[in-house]
């Protein structure tokens, strides 16, 4: 399986739809300073309620059970995460604020970025790629993470990446973030490929994928 961005359009919101129900997470495990080992931001996909969504927790699950007795911790990005694709930007300006705040609380912290079909379009800003390629509009553009805070960052997974229908996945993101990525599409996804199974995009959570990319991360940490 490969990843790719999508066109968010009308084939987004089929994608999306096509989701009747979502997981609420459950609160992080941190340490006893209030400083996790790890801290995984992440940006739920459209239309899931506030949170880091099915796909995140999923994630999350899979990868706090790699870390040893490394802590974890997760923020959710505070985004609209509607239709309204040009408000993407809000998260990207979210993550990179609640960054800044935890990188100075907590100098030891190193951070993972993730976000699933929009919310991979936050994670695309922050590691300066854009969320369409060389398309006009759409979706909303934010400057990527300050150096000093991009080093920071161990690792990126994101899952049905619109970006990725364009050619430019997590994977071809320049240094600081070279080879830190992993960019996950499902065979068919129509918002991250050629595919034209919407359903592929709604499934994500179910698949070995947040296993594989857990694997990855952990391997970066």
């Amino acid at each position: 399986m490969r990843a790719l961005p999508g066109g968010f359009g009308v084939v987004a919101a089929a994608a999306v739809s096509a989701v009747a129900s979502f997981v609420v997470p459950t609160a992080p495990a941190t340490a006893a300073n209030g400083c996790p080992d790890v801290e995984m931001v992440f940006a739920r996909g459209t239309s899931e309620p506030a949170g880091i969504g099915r796909v995140g927790q999923a994630l999350s699950d899979s990868l706090q059970s790699q870390l040893g007795g490394q802590s974890l911790g997760t923020y959710a990005v505070n985004y609209p995460a509607t239709y309204d694709f040009l408000a993407a930007a809000d998260g990207a300006a979210d993550a990179t604020n609640h960054i800044a705040a935890m990188a100075a609380q907590c100098p030891s912290t190193r951070f993972v970025l993730g976000g699933y079909s929009q919310g991979a379009a936050v994670i695309d800003m922050l590691v300066g790629i854009p969320p369409l390629g060389d398309k006009v509009g759409g979706v909303g553009s934010a400057p990527p993470l300050p150096g000093s805070l991009a080093n920071r960052v161990a690792a990126i997974a994101v899952f049905g990446n619109p970006a990725t229908k364009f050619g430019n996945p997590v994977t071809a993101a320049a240094a600081p973030f070279a080879g830190k990525g992993i960019d996950m599409c499902n065979d068919g996804d129509p918002i991250c490929s050629a595919g034209r199974n919407p359903f592929a995009h709604t499934a994500y959570e179910s698949t070995p994928m947040p296993g594989e990319a857990a694997g990855f991360v952990a391997g970066m940490l």
